[in-house]
C-alpha cells in the first residue's frame, strides 16, 4: 500500500548544535513519529516565502498537512494589541502557515492543526484568541512551564468527527502546553471539544473532507496515535481519489 506524504510545519529559530549557533529549521521528533507510526511519510515544511507559486508547488506534493505547535500567533492578525505575556511574533511562520492552510482548504487537502495550529486556523478564518488564559480561568493549569506538559480532561462532543476518531469516548485526558485559546470562533468552524472549564479544545472545519484541529498535543502520547492515524487515512483517500 502506497504511503501518503504528510507535510509537517516546522520552527525557524536560533538553535545550537555542536559548534554551530545559527537560525535553523527544526521540529521535535515526536511529531514525525506521530505521522510515520500511523503509516505516513513525514516531510518537513520550514517557513519560507509564501508566494502562491511556492505554496502550490509544495501542496502539489502532499496528501495531507499537519500545522504544528510553537510561538504565539501575531495578535495584529486579529486586530489586537499584544498582551505582556504574548511571544514576539514569528511573522514569517505566521504568513507561511496561513498560506498553506488557506490553499489546503481550497483544494480539500486533509489537515490536522495542533495547539498553535488550531489557533492559527481560527485566526486565518477570521476568529480571535484569548492571549493569556490565566487572566480568564485564574490558573496555569494548561501551561506548567519548563517544558512540562500538563494532563487535563477534555469533553468531546458526541456525534462529531473527533468523537468517532476517539472511539466515542466522552472524556479524554490530554497533554496540554498552552497559555492562549480560541476566543471568537471563526465562521465555518464547529467547536467539538471543551475543557471542564469551558476552554475550547477542538474544532472542525465544515465543508471539507477532513479538517480537524485540537488545542492539546497528541504527539506527546506515544500510546495513542488515533488523530494521526485518522489524518493519514484521510490523506490516503485523497491520494487515491487523485490517482
Amino acid at each position: 500500500m502506497t504511503k501518503p506524504i504528510i507535510g509537517v510545519t516546522t520552527y525557524l529559530e536560533q538553535a545550537v548544535s555542536g559548534v554551530w549557533d545559527v537560525r535553523a529549521a527544526f521540529l521535535p521528533e515526536v511529531y514525525l513519529k506521530g505521522v510515520t507510526e500511523a503509516g505516513g511519510v513525514a516531510v518537513l515544511l520550514p517557513p519560507q516565502e509564501a508566494d502562491p507559486e511556492t505554496i502550490a508547488r509544495v501542496l502539489d506534493g502532499l496528501d495531507g498537512l499537519v500545522v504544528t505547535g510553537g510561538k504565539d500567533v501575531d495578535p495584529a492578525r486579529y486586530g489586537a494589541a499584544p498582551h505582556p505575556t504574548t511571544d514576539e511574533p514569528r511573522l514569517d511562520r505566521d504568513a507561511w502557515e496561513d498560506a498553506l492552510l488557506q490553499s489546503a482548504i481550497a483544494r480539500d487537502l486533509p489537515f490536522l492543526g495542533i495547539c498553535r495550529g488550531m489557533q492559527l486556523l481560527n485566526v486565518s478564518l477570521g476568529g480571535s484568541l484569548v492571549q493569556h488564559l490565566p487572566d480568564v480561568i485564574g490558573s496555569d493549569r494548561y501551561n506548567l512551564g519548563g517544558g512540562v506538559f500538563a494532563e487535563n480532561p477534555v469533553d468531546v462532543h458526541a456525534g462529531s468527527r473527533l468523537s468517532r476518531i476517539l472511539g466515542d469516548e466522552g472524556r479524554v485526558m490530554v497533554q496540554s502546553y498552552h497559555h492562549q485559546a480560541l476566543d471568537r470562533v471563526a465562521e465555518g468552524l464547529t467547536v467539538t471539544a471543551r475543557g471542564d472549564d469551558g476552554v475550547i479544545q477542538a474544532v472542525e472545519l465544515e465543508g471539507v473532507p477532513y479538517g480537524v484541529a485540537v488545542q492539546w498535543h497528541p504527539e506527546e502520547d506515544a500510546h495513542d496515535r488515533r488523530l494521526f492515524a485518522s489524518l493519514v487515512d484521510a490523506a490516503r483517500v485523497h491520494m487515491e481519489a487523485l490517482a
